[in-house]
C-alpha cells in the first residue's frame, strides 16, 4: 500500500499507535446513525484498545483531509477472515471499519475505499470479498446491495443487538 492523491484527500495506510485514538474517534462520529436506531454496532463504542487489535487484523488505509482523518476502512484477507459458514469459506475475504466523517457521507469516498478492498482481494486471488451490516439498518443494506453485493447469510454476533446481514460480491 502507497500513499495516493484522490480529489483533494490522502489515502494511505494506517502506520502508527498514535493514529489510533483519532481512528476509535472517527468510528464513533461515523457510526453514531446507527447508535442513535439502538444498533450496537462494535465501531459505535469500541475502546482503543479494540480498534488497534481489529486493525492488526488486516490492512486498514485511511483517508487525510489535510491532518484530520476523515475515512477508513479496514481489509482483511481470507485466511483472516471468519466466524460464519460463509466467512469461513478459503475464498472469501471481508471488509469492516468502513467510516467516513458524517459530513463527508454520501460523497463516493466510501464507495471509493470499498472499491480499494475489493482490488485488494483480487489481487490476493480471493474470488468473493463479504461485510456485515445489522439487518435493521435498511439504509446501509440497500447501498451495499446497490454496489453489488448480495446477502449470503445471517449471523448473531455475541456483541451485537441485532442479527446480522452478510453479504458478498465476487472480485475475481
Amino acid at each position: 500500500m502507497t500513499m495516493t492523491m484522490l480529489d483533494g484527500l490522502l489515502l494511505r495506510p494506517f502506520s502508527d499507535a498514535q493514529e489510533i485514538a483519532p481512528l476509535t474517534a472517527l468510528l464513533h462520529r461515523a457510526y453514531a446513525r446507527l447508535a442513535a436506531m439502538d444498533l450496537r454496532f462494535m465501531a459505535t463504542h469500541q475502546p482503543p484498545e479494540v480498534t488497534a487489535r481489529r486493525v492488526a487484523e488486516g490492512e486498514c488505509l485511511l483517508a487525510y483531509d489535510g491532518d484530520r482523518l476523515v475515512g477508513s476502512i479496514l481489509y482483511r484477507p481470507a485466511a483472516r477472515t471468519g466466524g460464519s459458514p460463509w466467512l469461513d469459506r478459503a475464498e472469501v475475504a471481508s471488509l469492516a471499519q468502513l467510516a467516513v466523517e458524517p459530513g463527508l457521507q454520501s460523497r463516493g469516498l466510501g464507495a471509493r475505499l470499498m472499491r480499494w478492498a475489493e482490488a485488494r482481494a483480487a489481487a490476493e486471488g480471493a474470488a468473493e470479498i463479504a461485510l456485515d451490516t445489522a439487518e435493521p439498518a435498511t439504509h446501509l443494506v440497500a447501498w451495499y446491495a446497490r454496489s453489488g453485493y448480495r446477502a449470503v447469510e445471517t449471523a448473531q454476533w455475541s456483541h451485537t443487538n441485532y442479527r446480522s446481514v452478510i453479504m458478498s460480491r465476487a472480485v475475481a
